[in-house]
């Protein structure tokens, strides 16, 4: 217990002892000098970081609500056009006007414009003079008859640049692939050259394909430019070779091949055809119904295969069905 009656003493060097002279709680210049350095304590972090400010235009209300009307009137909802594709907030009231009246011209019902406009809301903040460019190449250049049939496989299309993607990608199946009639194909035109095309004849070239016969399956079946590497080509490649153990010359006759699903329709069929001891070309074997595929596969286990010097045997495909 400390005695409060006594002069407290303290080991600190900066209380001066009773027998100092210099008074209780005054420093002397000598003790100054022995201190140690203050300690500088690191600043604690503000509870609330300061955020930069940011000026953001922000959209008229009253045009926007005006947008959101009239769309509205034709069965289109704004709001998710708006989360897909921002810049329709910033669009006038008439660019919107003019790209659903140029669809509706096209024969295109309300119901039509929930869907096109959903998968490509960039259709609204293209001017008129660029979709009509747009459909102008298409009926000329291309030579697409029944343009909202093609629309309505690929809106994209009217969302495209037409010198800097439509033309480049016409030119390049017409002269490098050898695509006679473009318009069975006009979807392609929306997609790049360089990222999509030569990608995929590359890969066919990467399997052992020449480019000569890589170009041939592309010119039989352009739609095969449509398929992914990963998710669809080599999966079905890899099947085909592993597991089927057939002729690639096959797939150079019949590439589409890979339009099939590989666990709906190759896997299975293939599988019932090796367990009868069947080998159906690959037309016969997919492009049949279910109930043609049966009636196919029991012909040939209970009759004897035709020659292949019987007009009955077609080389490639048909009716030939070979026993192993």
């Amino acid at each position: 217990m400390i005695d409060l009656s006594r002069p407290y003493k303290t080991s600190f060097p900066f209380y001066p002892s009773p027998s100092q002279t210099t008074p209780p709680g005054l420093l002397r210049a000598s003790s100054l000098q022995s201190l140690p350095p203050p300690v500088s304590l690191p600043k604690k972090p503000s509870k609330t970081p300061k955020i930069p400010s940011i000026s953001l235009p922000l959209p008229d209300l009253p045009t926007l609500q005006e947008k959101a009307l009239y769309l509205e009137s034709v069965g289109v909802d704004l709001l998710p056009l708006i989360d897909s594709h921002p810049p329709i907030v910033s669009a006038s009231i008439s660019t919107l006007r003019s790209s659903v009246d140029l669809l509706l011209s096209l024969g295109f019902s309300p119901r039509d414009l929930r869907r096109l406009l959903g998968m490509c809301p960039e259709i609204l903040t293209s001017s008129e003079s660029r979709l009509t460019a747009v459909l102008s190449f298409l009926a000329t250049e291309a030579g697409v008859s029944d343009l909202r049939r093609v629309i309505n496989r690929r809106p994209r299309l009217l969302a495209c640049d037409v010198a800097g993607r439509l033309r480049p990608t016409l030119y390049f199946l017409r002269r490098t692939i050898g695509v006679a009639d473009a318009s069975r194909c006009a979807t392609l035109l929306s997609c790049g050259v360089e990222e999509k095309l030569v990608p995929r004849i590359g890969f066919f070239e990467g399997i052992g394909f020449g480019r000569g016969d890589a170009v041939v399956m592309f010119r039989r079946f352009p739609q095969l430019f449509c398929y992914g590497l990963e998710g669809n080509l080599r999966p079905k490649w890899e099947f085909f070779e592993a597991e089927m153990g057939r002729d690639r010359r096959e797939l150079r006759e019949f590439p589409q091949f890979f339009s099939f699903s590989l666990q709906n329709r190759i896997r299975p069929r293939h599988g019932t055809c090796s367990e009868k001891g069947v080998r159906l070309p690959l037309p016969l074997m997919l492009r049949t119904s279910d109930e043609q595929f049966k009636v196919r596969l029991e012909a040939c286990i209970s009759s004897s295969p035709p020659l292949q010097s019987s007009p009955l045997w077609v080389a490639g495909g048909g009716l030939n069905c070979g026993l192993h």
